[in-house]
């Protein structure tokens, strides 16, 4: 790519900026960490393996990154594409067969929706793989708009206040995911996978299925973005600012052994007389 312009640069050093702040925050990286980056072919994976490599040059620690695709065998599936982009780059890569697709086309009825199986599989295998190349760390393309479309779906639809965490132990505790675009916008990762040209490659194993629970989530929170600037911003750092005091989970606050503190000082209210 040629000399940036005004705008691409400072969308380019917001994005590694807020990818870097991210890291730190959460401790996602450490020194010697052997970091498994899961590309896909979409935009938001390769903007953070384009981020990852830079904070690999300027950060003052050492850590390695490996990027892994899974081949699902979807009819169709370009496999050159990933392959031919990392060898351009000198990436390390590994490309993970496993035929996924016809697990989930078996077991899903036609017009279900897909994703949440086929997502499951796929992380299955990828932890599998982690493992058998002693990656210290997975880390996964969600950026902050997938963290609060979550939040809101396990509200509306599970009943539960729970999104993605930047950086969670895996079930198994043999595994850390980290989401290094955490704190990233998907307005600004679509901007930048643009610009940069990234070779994309869509995800064709279930068509658009535009009727998603996630579509229309996606759909309510650009509208609410659109009446009131901020207010994903807004959302996503009620997130990182949880009272449970103020909530009603029950495993959380001991709400049965509230009592009032017999040794609290008396406060004299100010009385107005009307």
């Amino acid at each position: 790519m040629g000399t940036l312009s005004v705008n691409q640069n400072k969308l380019q050093k917001r994005l590694r900026r807020q990818a870097g702040e991210a890291v730190a925050d959460f401790n996602m990286i450490e020194n010697g960490d052997k970091v498994m980056v899961c590309l896909s072919g979409g935009k938001d994976s390769y903007t953070m393996l384009d981020v990852l490599l830079h904070l690999q040059k300027v950060a003052p620690i050492q850590f390695s990154i490996v990027a892994v695709n899974m081949d699902q065998k979807q009819p169709g599936f370009p496999e050159h594409v990933l392959p031919a982009y990392l060898e351009q780059l000198g990436v390390e890569y590994h490309i993970v067969e496993k035929d996924t697709y016809s697990v989930v086309k078996e077991l899903i009825p036609e017009g279900k929706t897909t994703c949440s199986l086929c997502s499951r599989l796929r992380r299955g295998t990828l932890y599998t793989f982690a493992d058998e190349i002693g990656a210290t760390k997975m880390a996964l393309g969600h950026h902050r708009d997938d963290i609060v479309e979550t939040f809101f779906l396990n509200m509306f639809f599970n009943g539960s206040l729970k999104a993605m965490p930047p950086k969670l132990r895996a079930d198994d505790g043999r595994n850390v995911v980290i989401r290094p675009l955490a704190y990233c916008s998907e307005k600004d990762i679509q901007a930048y996978s643009d610009f940069k040209q990234f070779p994309i490659i869509p995800c064709n194993l279930c068509g658009s299925q535009e009727n998603l629970q996630r579509q229309v989530v996606k759909d309510m929170l650009v509208e609410w973005e659109r009446k009131t600037p901020g207010r994903t911003d807004s959302i996503f750092r009620g997130l990182q600012n949880v009272v449970p005091s103020q909530l009603a989970d029950r495993t959380l606050f001991d709400f049965q052994n509230l009592r009032i503190d017999e040794n609290a000082p008396v406060r004299i209210a100010n009385v107005i007389n009307l």
